[in-house]
């Protein structure tokens, strides 16, 4: 059973963004009876607002650099997690809030923490130069257990890997049961193969009773047997089967007979054919 089964907008006369965009403004109250759902809309139609309101309105930590709850650009995301009311079947604190581009401030926050690490050991190694192995080793052993549960659970290196295998191993590492994920545009650094990859593992955590609300834009991972789907290009927002979905119908269209988008897109060649004389 989902953690989250419900929310609504409490009180429906608040003024301004993200109030204005008619998703938000007319928003139903919408049902989380599957453990997937997805928010599916073009850019601005408010799936990404939504989904950082919930965020706010139920605690989640981030994975990022900053927690959304310190993000002075998402004041218009807190008053609309204050005007959220949320309904649990359970409540669970696990689980966390991600967007794609916070995982490069992530990267580096990794990297800096390494960084100290290694400098602070490096450090402890001349300040006891004098002193016993065993000395030195309990001085040092803090620090070389944090840097060793660090490289354990994200690798030696991330930005070592491509952008797409580190969001994989990031997940692979916070991923736990129970747990609840909000992720918006989690497709953005994977490739096909990345996405399937990332539909395993969800397959994986919804049977250890986890759940899962993703804001995208990817036909590969709106398939996800049993989802939930929410279309915000309408409002009120309403749900939609996955074969129904412009998203969905428009990249089969286009992979079907490229040549029919293209050629409305792309100018003509120039004709090899001389000019006639005069």
């Amino acid at each position: 059973m989902p953690h989250l089964r419900s929310l609504k907008i409490a009180n429906a006369s608040h003024a301004g963004f993200p109030f204005t965009v008619p998703a938000i403004r007319t928003l139903p109250e919408l049902s989380f009876d599957s453990a997937v759902t997805f928010f599916v809309g073009e850019n601005g139609s408010g799936k990404s607002t939504l989904l950082e309101g919930i965020a706010l309105a139920v605690g989640l930590p981030t994975v990022g650099s900053k927690e959304i709850t310190d993000d002075q650009t998402l004041e218009a995301q807190r008053r609309l997690g204050r005007a959220l009311k949320v309904v649990w079947s359970h409540r669970t604190k696990r689980g966390f809030f991600l967007r794609a581009e916070d995982f490069f401030g992530f990267t580096k926050q990794l990297a800096q923490m390494r960084a100290d690490m290694q400098q602070r050991l490096a450090e402890l190694d001349g300040e006891y130069s004098d002193r016993s192995a065993y000395a030195k080793g309990l001085a040092q052993l803090p620090m070389m257990s944090s840097l060793a549960d660090m490289e354990r659970r994200y690798g030696v290196d991330l930005d070592a890997n491509s952008h797409g295998q580190s969001f994989l191993r990031l997940f692979q590492s916070r991923f736990v049961p129970a747990g609840l994920y909000l992720l918006d545009e989690p497709e953005a650094p994977l490739s096909p193969q990345g996405q399937l990859a990332l539909m395993a593992m969800m397959t994986d955590m919804v049977a250890q009773q986890a759940q899962f609300i993703v804001a995208t834009h990817s036909p590969i991972l709106l398939a996800f047997p049993g989802a939930r789907i929410y279309d915000f290009d309408s409002a009120p927002v309403r749900a939609m089967e996955y074969e129904a979905l412009e998203h969905v119908t428009l990249t089969r269209d286009f992979l079907n007979n490229p040549q029919r988008f293209l050629r409305h897109l792309v100018p003509s060649v120039p004709s090899d054919r001389p000019a006639s004389s005069p």
